[in-house]
């Protein structure tokens, strides 16, 4: 009879544990977003879910309560009853009493540790990491009337251990924060890619959207010495011979040369002039004010400066006041989904991976241009955005055909003995700078100093 005792108070205790472990992970691991849109929905039990989760910390001190409760009384029930129990089976079955106290209490303590590590812990806790929405759902109820009930006594140990861990200098954090930090959806797209939920392309378009706010007009605007600018005084034939070139709008420039910004002209402006009279109407008559745009500006808010204004193009101005470049609504979308090509657009160069493994880059790339299509990590600097200013800081001097280095690779990691290195050849050279070059990852040659 004592063994049945035993044994039902165990398996009752257990399966306490086990509601209180399953609270514990069930409530951690749901989705909150998925709760939140559910109980828009009208569901009750996901709404009291919610409310669970709003007091996530509280729940979690209770859950540990009723944990330590019920596995207390579990060890409490297994010796007097099961143990007690087990010695009298033994005795019916002729074994002395020396041998039977010490083995019953021994066999008692295993049963009751197996039963509560496989029902009361392990399997609950498996049941709710797997099925944390359908789990906290179901506790929800029975979880809002355990917290209201022993919430007394949960203050009461929150209090102290609040206290004990202010008396050593931590200040505890009442709630788990729910929200991700840019650093986590990173990592959190990384993983996803690579244990297939998301593919290439949307991890790709997700990672541009967040670095996105990062990047400036500087950043992703066309340099000046790409773009062609009319003088205000020429005739509006000029626009139109310009239009071979593939861009539909150009910057102004006035007497004092290329830094004199006056003025942007489109086709649009172009098409309001009748043929006959365009090679006699200059292009200041038709072209508007330019939209100026300092480098450091984030990208975000030169997009709203555009939409604002209802303009295409903006003229990038350097911290000195001269003429960096434009951006146009396209270089900024394609920051976001990758390259737009059109018809009017002229050939775009891509990096081609050879036969001996290493790329051909067109050195005008920026250094994370470059790592998303060859996943080359090359190294970051505040001196350079591109491939060709990288080449000329480690060289040192104006780049020549043939020029060959050699450039430690950042760490992907937070140990490494070894580094590796990467080959740089310049394959060829336009104005001064590097226009493509080749890139080969070598063998990890330099050793990391302390």
């Amino acid at each position: 009879m004592l063994i049945l005792v035993g044994l039902l108070l165990i398996i009752v205790l257990t399966v306490a544990t086990g509601y209180f472990v399953a609270q514990e992970f069930g409530y951690v691991a749901v989705d909150r977003g998925k709760l939140k849109q559910r109980a828009a929905e009208g569901d009750q039990a996901s709404a009291r879910a919610l409310e669970v989760t709003g007091r996530l910390s509280f729940m979690l001190s209770g859950a540990q309560l009723g944990i330590t409760v019920t596995a207390l009384l579990v060890g409490y029930a297994a010796e007097p009853y099961l143990g007690a129990g087990l010695a009298e089976l033994f005795g019916v079955a002729g074994v002395s009493t020396g041998v039977s106290l010490p083995l019953s209490v021994v066999l008692a303590l295993v049963i009751a540790t197996v039963v509560q590590m496989v029902v009361g812990e392990l399997a609950p806790k498996n049941l709710a990491i797997a099925r944390p929405e359908a789990v906290a759902r179901a506790l929800s109820r029975s979880t809002l009337i355990y917290l209201a009930i022993a919430g007394p006594v949960i203050k009461l140990f929150d209090r102290a251990a609040v206290r004990l861990l202010r008396r050593i200098g931590i200040e505890p954090i009442e709630e788990l924060p729910s929200g991700a930090t840019p650093e986590d959806l990173e990592q959190i797209i990384a993983e996803s890619r690579l244990g297939g939920h998301l593919d290439a392309e949307m991890s790709t378009l997700l990672d541009r959207g967040l670095d996105f706010r990062e990047l400036t007009a500087g950043e992703a605007m066309v340099p000046r010495v790409d773009v062609h600018t009319v003088r205000a005084d020429e005739p509006i034939s000029r626009v139109v011979e310009l239009l071979d070139t593939g861009r539909s709008r150009f910057p102004v420039r006035g007497a004092e040369g290329v830094d004199d910004l006056v003025g942007v002209i489109g086709i649009a402006d172009v098409l309001r002039v009748p043929p006959a009279e365009r090679a006699t109407t200059p292009v200041s008559a038709v072209a508007v004010p330019p939209l100026l745009v300092p480098e450091s500006l984030p990208l975000p808010t030169v997009l709203d400066r555009l939409r604002s204004g209802h303009r295409q193009l903006a003229c990038v101005v350097d911290e000195y006041g001269g003429f960096a470049g434009v951006i146009t609504l396209e270089d900024i979308a394609e920051e976001l989904v990758g390259p737009i090509r059109d018809e009017d657009d002229p050939p775009e160069r891509a990096p081609a991976r050879q036969d001996d493994g290493s790329w051909v880059v067109p050195a005008r790339w920026r250094i994370d241009e470059v790592a998303d299509s060859t996943g080359i990590a090359l190294p970051e600097h505040p001196e350079y955005d591109t491939l060709s200013g990288l080449v000329m800081r480690e060289l040192g001097r104006v780049p020549e055909v043939g020029d060959r280095l050699e450039i430690t690779l950042p760490a992907d990691g937070d140990h490494h003995e070894v580094l590796p290195r990467a080959l740089v050849e310049v394959l060829a050279v336009d104005r001064h700078v590097a226009d493509s070059v080749r890139l080969q990852v070598t063998g990890g040659r330099s050793e990391v100093t302390a």
